[in-house]
């Protein structure tokens, strides 16, 4: 269920609650009182609460934006790709496919020997000179969305914000600007709630390393990694304080309300690291006077403990429902998180099925867009953006501020589960209903128009478990005026007439009991 802590200092005391109704939040008593987290998870598991505002905020948007749009190819893995001369590897070291990648194929053609032109040489090309955080952050509110993470490090190692800790960074290269700062003051003057995302971990293992490229020369070690030539070489504990700082450096400067980090921090070897900044970054968030909240995928284990953070799908969703928080993030793109001239973009109609199919299950929508590198936002992307933002508009009661119900929906389609799996889900049809709930209202969101204008919605049947203790008074479709006629059978709650079809996707009926 949803839950919200109220921070009440005195001495090191934290005092958490749960209450729904119950959603003022009192400033800190004293700055001055020891950590309330210790770095270790039975302290964290004691003290920790997910935020309230997270599970009603519901949907976000994600920013894939670094060098790597200068090349706009491939994928934001172009600065691995371009260095796969052999084979592809895998982040986890599986071998994928043999032979040059197509990346390094293309880079050589199109800018020359890797040693040469290596992919420190796109960043003085990264100049974003149409960037503008208020339009972005405009577009964003039209959307519908309710927090913004913008990528602050990628796998690349440059940092896009004003980094004490690297020279690789948006404010002294590049764009020579501030780009996560901007977005963040702008973000907040418009009353979002702004996070960062980190990938930095995995900057270790990022990059191929062999004589003929320009990835081990020392020169350009701070931005490729110090990693030796072995693949399979462990996270060097200087690289592990590197992160450290870097990751404490952002949390310090730029207060962001959520911290997302990417499958890299899972690895054992960053295992003793995971809830030291757990318990830093939730004592800062004490000392800020506000709740803060890490995301994370746990991708092939448990690496946070549940009830520690957020648990975050990658282009996934969940068949059921969670009772803990959780989140999907995914892209507004099919083949990548950054933008390359060869996108192509999911509909909005399939992305606002996804919306409401996690809504029903306690889920939030991270959708990611991919800026080009002069920092516009293609209009392709700006247009699913607004129609899902025009859906929001007329049906966005049955999303924000809402609970998960006694069950999640019914219909044909089964969802699959895991990271990476939303490319094995099949459309949803006209008996797909998804259900959320807010104070006396049920909404039975139809995932499509039904046939013939009419809907049985068999867990409202008196015989359903679901449906028996209900009183349903009222029945009425968002976005229309139409008085819509019911009866509430045994086996169903039958309307044989819902009028004219309103808007091209989900359609939502508000139940009132």
């Amino acid at each position: 269920m949803n839950k919200i802590f109220t921070l009440l200092l005195t001495g090191v005391v934290l005092t958490s609650c749960g209450s729904k109704t119950d959603k003022k939040k009192e400033e800190p008593a004293a700055q001055e009182t020891a950590a309330t987290y210790e770095a270790n998870w039975e302290s964290i598991k004691e003290h920790y609460k997910d935020p309230e505002w997270f599970n009603d905020s519901k949907f976000g948007i994600f920013i894939h934006w670094g060098a790597y749009a200068v090349p706009a190819y491939g994928s934001e893995w172009y600065p691995r790709q371009m260095y796969m001369d052999t084979a592809t590897f895998s982040a986890q070291l599986k071998l994928g496919q043999k032979g040059p990648n197509a990346t390094y194929l293309h880079h050589k053609e199109t800018y020359g020997d890797q040693k040469t032109f290596g992919y420190k040489d796109f960043i003085p090309m990264f100049k974003a000179e149409k960037f503008d955080a208020k339009e972005w952050i405009d577009i964003f509110k039209k959307s519908g969305a309710k927090y913004v993470i913008p990528v602050a490090d990628h796998h690349d190692g440059f940092a896009m914000y004003k980094s004490n800790t690297t020279r690789w960074n948006s404010v002294d290269m590049g764009p020579k600007r501030d780009v996560l700062g901007e977005l963040f003051k702008e973000g907040r003057e418009q009353g979002m709630i702004m996070g960062a995302s980190s990938h930095y971990a995995f900057n270790w293992s990022f990059y191929n390393k062999k004589d003929k490229f320009d990835t081990t020369d020392p020169e350009f070690a701070d931005l490729y990694s110090a990693k030796g030539k072995d693949l399979t070489e462990p996270v060097s504990e200087e690289f592990k304080k590197l992160w450290w700082d870097r990751t404490t450096d952002l949390i310090d400067n730029y207060q962001p309300d959520i911290l997302w980090f990417d499958f890299y921090l899972d690895i054992p070897d960053y295992k003793e690291y995971r809830p030291k900044i757990a318990a830093y970054y939730y004592n800062k968030g004490i000392e800020w006077g506000k709740e803060v909240v890490i995301n994370d995928k746990n991708f092939d284990h448990e690496a946070f403990p549940e009830g520690t953070v957020i648990y975050d799908l990658e282009r996934g969703k969940l068949p059921g429902i969670r009772k803990l928080p959780w989140q999907t993030d995914t892209s507004i793109g099919k083949n990548s998180w950054c933008y390359v001239t060869n996108w192509e973009s999911r509909t909005a109609n399939s992305l606002v099925d996804d919306l409401v199919d996690i809504v029903s299950k306690n889920g939030n929508l991270l959708l990611n867009v991919g800026p080009k590198a002069d920092g516009t936002i293609p209009e392709d992307q700006k247009e699913i953006l607004f129609q899902i933002g025009d859906w929001l508009n007329v049906n966005g009661e049955a999303i924000y501020d809402t609970e998960y119900w006694s069950t999640f929906g019914e219909g044909p389609t089964e969802v699959k589960k895991g990271h990476h799996s939303e490319g094995q889900n099949k459309g949803f049809t006209g008996q797909d209903i998804r259900f959320t709930k807010k104070g006396d209202k049920l909404y039975a969101i139809m995932m499509e128009w039904p046939e013939g204008n009419k809907v049985d919605i068999k867990s409202l049947g008196k015989a359903n478990e679901y449906g028996k203790e209900l009183n349903i008074k009222n029945v009425r479709l968002l976005g229309s005026d139409a008085k819509i006629s019911f009866d509430v059978k045994d086996d169903a709650l039958s309307i044989s007439n819902l009028g004219s079809k309103t808007g091209n996707f989900a359609h939502v009926l508000e139940i009132s009991l």
